[in-house]
């Protein structure tokens, strides 16, 4: 299997919406918490090393990009 990034939602939209309320009322903490549990849920259903390696490095990568966008605005 390989990582999909496209949308797989019929209504990405609520899936968006579906995260973000899940975090409404919690401290910062909290909310790192519920990301955590988050990832580690889904990438226990994913069951793909592989897959969930490529992720990482997706997510890492965007990270450092968006972080060199905000650095290279101010």
């Amino acid at each position: 299997m390989s990582l999909s990034t496209s949308s797989n939602f019929a209504k990405p939209d609520d899936a968006f919406r579906a995260v973000l309320e899940a975090h409404r009322g919690l401290n910062d903490a909290q909310s790192a918490d519920l990301d955590a549990a988050l990832v580690l849920i889904l990438a226990n259903h994913i069951g793909d090393l592989d897959v969930l390696r490529e992720a990482i490095a997706l997510a890492r990568r965007r990270m450092l990009d968006a972080s060199q966008q905000q650095q290279q605005q101010q």
